[in-house]
C-alpha cells in the first residue's frame, strides 16, 4: 500500500530522496548542472509530498508559489527501483490538489530535455508546452510546461 504524507523541506526522506535526484541529474544534466542547481535549493519549501510504501519513503515532490495564480512544481523524483508503479502521476495529483486547496488556480514547472520520462508524465498528466519563463526564458536544455487546475 502507498501512502503519501503532505511535509516540508526539513522532512529527512524527502531530504534523501532529493540527494537521490541531484545525483542522477548529476549525471544527465552534465554541463547544466551548476546553473540549474541555483534554482533548486530545497531551504524553505513549506509543501511537500512524500510517498511511501511501508516505512520507506518511495518518491517525492514540492510546490512552491511562483506568483498569486501560480504554484511551480519542484524535486519531483521516484527512484529507480520504485518507477512504473504509478507514483509519479500520484504525487502530481496531490500536488495540483494541495495547489488548488491553497487557492492557486495553475501549476507550472521546468524540465530538461533530455528528461523524457519526466516529459511524457507531464504531457500524459495533462500539462501544455509553454514558452520557457523566469530564470528559463533563454535555456536551449530546459522546456516547461503549465496545467490549469
Amino acid at each position: 500500500m502507498i501512502h503519501f504524507i503532505k511535509t516540508n523541506s526539513k522532512n529527512i526522506d524527502f531530504i534523501s530522496l532529493v540527494k537521490q535526484l541531484d545525483a542522477e541529474l548529476t549525471i544527465k544534466d552534465g554541463d547544466y548542472l551548476d546553473f540549474y542547481h541555483q534554482f533548486n535549493g530545497i531551504t524553505n519549501l513549506n509543501y511537500v509530498i512524500v510517498a511511501y510504501k511501508g516505512p520507506n519513503a518511495i518518491g517525492c515532490g514540492a510546490i512552491k508559489s511562483f506568483d498569486k495564480k501560480t504554484m511551480e512544481i519542484k524535486r519531483m523524483f521516484v527512484p529507480e527501483n520504485a518507477r512504473g508503479l504509478g507514483i509519479a502521476t500520484q504525487i502530481l495529483t496531490n500536488l495540483e490538489s494541495w495547489s488548488s486547496d491553497l487557492g492557486y488556480s495553475k501549476c507550472i514547472l521546468e524540465t530538461g530535455k533530455i528528461l523524457v520520462e519526466a516529459i511524457a508524465l507531464y504531457k500524459k498528466c495533462g500539462y501544455q508546452m509553454i514558452p520557457n519563463y523566469g530564470q528559463y526564458k533563454d535555456v536551449e536544455n530546459s522546456v516547461c510546461f503549465e496545467k490549469q487546475l
